[in-house]
């Protein structure tokens, strides 16, 4: 029998393709149904590690991506929403969820995949409702993933009577680790561990490979999805890398344990495929829960030794943007309103460092374009809005009790003060989504305005941290240096715009440059107002 092989490598490639896209589309879809509330389900879900669990596995499904979840959660480790400890619960949970496409693809819906794929686009295109459209993508993708399972089923048919498919299969099931590696090398080519289980079930159910070669690749795949958490983490804070490394440990001792007791687990899968008279691709959609349910069993118990062994191989300070206010404690209101402004001084100092931080990565992110920058001046930007509500809260609790002259001068000092460094985060914000636009649509700056910006960005970030210096220590000669260093920004602000004019004119920049350029500059002369009603407030306050 002559084997076609363009035909068999043309339908898997593009098998795999259309499944790619559908698990991406339905993940995406499913995303938007749900909304900002996957943040919502990890932050809330997550006060203990066995509903760290629960929230991963919801989360999964719902992104159907275990190396998202885990992205998701690193994001809350950073933030400082969540512990090492409890991110680990989550991303145990990440695992679990992963496994319910497979069992997904055990569901034979072949033959109903392109009438759902019409259905899906149907929805996509004759309805404008944001949340029926997402419910089209979602139902879309599922149809392209079963589309793209038989593509590629089909292409794998012949895999079987081929001799050398069937050398490696033997070697597979002589060898495990080999098995092992062959899923971990295919996860990481094709950066997903359910396309590769989807394989795995097709293999299998064509008879092209037994369960006892099926086995050790599934544990690989495992390995190869932590790839993804790995990769994603490279660059970001050591509270990252530390998630990434619970995931690879995790489903390495995961594997390590069920290829010691292969013989016996294999034994376990026939007997539930017998219980429950499953189909082949059923089988490997239980296998592959099966593992994931007990690693995550045997390994529970031990979350604080995982936690201390990726403390150990990642060291570092962890650098976390805590959202949560340290100094504003309720007793103090009672006791006296003077110690109680005084924390809700040593608050928002604290509130204004972040603001000159989230301008400094805002400032790198314009000159590196590096989106590490911008993430973190975006995750500052959200600290900020949550300490402004905290510290206001805390202030007009105090103002419930009896205060002084003074400390009712002080009172109003610091709510002026709150309210100003909170817009200097939405300003920095809108630079961020002004240098977003530069670069998704490759806006080039000329290295005069690049320079003039650069100028600009030094004088302002200066002068923010002077005037939260001089509040903290109520200067008042750090305060007039405030004030006359508001007249150097004005006129730069004034210079800056002459001299780009003269630029558009003479044909140097371009007319979206030229917004880019305006819109950030003007958004820095905000910015120094706000420094300048701070340094103002401290000099009214004496």
């Amino acid at each position: 029998m002559e084997i076609d092989v363009q035909k068999l490598i043309f339908e898997f490639i593009g098998g795999l393709g259309i499944f790619l896209l559908g698990i991406k589309f339905m993940g995406d879809g499913l995303q938007k149904s749900a909304g900002d509330r996957l943040r919502d389900i990890l932050d809330r879900f997550t006060s203990n590690p066995f509903l760290g669990v629960l929230a991963g596995i919801i989360v999964t499904v719902l992104i159907q991506s275990s190396s998202g979840t885990t992205v998701l959660t690193v994001g809350l480790v950073n933030a400082g929403f969540m512990t090492l400890r409890q991110a680990i619960g989550v991303i145990m949970g990440a695992n679990i969820g992963t496994t319910v496409t497979a069992f997904i693809i055990g569901i034979d819906l072949g033959e109903y995949a392109l009438p759902i794929l019409a259905v899906g686009a149907f929805l996509i295109f004759f309805f404008k409702h944001q949340k029926v459209t997402a419910i089209g993508q979602t139902v879309f993708g599922f149809g392209a993933l079963f589309f793209g399972l038989e593509l590629m089923s089909s292409g794998m048919k012949p895999l079987r009577s081929l001799q050398a498919f069937q050398d490696l299969t033997v070697s597979m099931s002589e060898h495990e680790v080999l098995g092992v590696v062959i899923g971990t090398l295919f996860t990481l080519i094709v950066q997903s561990s359910s396309a590769t289980i989807g394989i795995l079930q097709g293999l299998y159910s064509e008879g092209a490979i037994g369960l006892d070669a099926a086995l050790p690749v599934l544990f690989g795949d495992n390995i190869g999805t932590t790839i993804t958490a790995v990769l994603a983490s490279l660059g970001a804070s050591v509270a990252a890398r530390r998630a990434a490394g619970v995931h690879v440990i995790f489903n390495l001792v995961g594997t390590i344990i069920f290829l010691l007791i292969l013989g016996l687990f294999e034994r376990y899968v026939l007997y539930l495929q017998d219980l429950f008279s499953l189909n082949e691709e059923m089988t490997i959609a239980f296998a592959h829960g099966s593992f994931n349910i007990l690693n995550t069993i045997i390994q529970f118990p031990f979350i604080a030794v995982l936690a201390w062994i990726v403390t150990k191989i990642v060291p570092g300070k962890d650098t976390t943007i805590e959202y949560k206010p340290q100094h504003l404690d309720p007793i103090f209101i009672q006791q006296s309103s003077a110690l109680a402004l005084d924390q809700a001084k040593a608050e928002i100092v604290r509130m204004g460092e972040y603001a000159h931080q989230g301008l400094e990565e805002t400032n790198l992110y314009l000159t590196t374009n590096q989106t590490k920058h911008a993430d973190l001046a975006m995750q500052i930007e959200g600290a900020l809005n949550s300490l402004d509500r905290s510290i206001t809260d805390y202030l007009i609790d105090i103002s419930g009790g009896s205060l002084s002259e003074f400390e009712s001068e002080k009172h109003t000092l610091l709510m002026d003060s709150v309210r100003d460094i909170e817009r200097i985060g939405d300003h920095f914000e809108n630079i961020i989504e002004l240098i977003d636009y530069k670069i998704s649509n490759k806006v080039v700056i000329t290295d005069k305005a690049q320079e003039d910006l650069n100028n600009m960005f030094d004088l302002t970030m200066s002068t923010v941290k002077q005037a939260i210096h001089a509040l903290d220590k109520e200067d008042r000669e750090e305060a007039l240096a405030v004030m006359q260093k508001e007249d150097q920004i004005d006129k730069m602000e004034r210079n800056y715009r002459k001299k780009h004019i003269i630029r558009m004119n003479e044909g140097e920049c371009s007319v979206s440059a030229g917004i880019v350029f305006v819109d950030i500059v003007s958004n820095l002369e905000r910015i120094g107002d706000h420094a300048v009603n701070i340094a103002e407030a401290v000099l009214a306050d004496h």
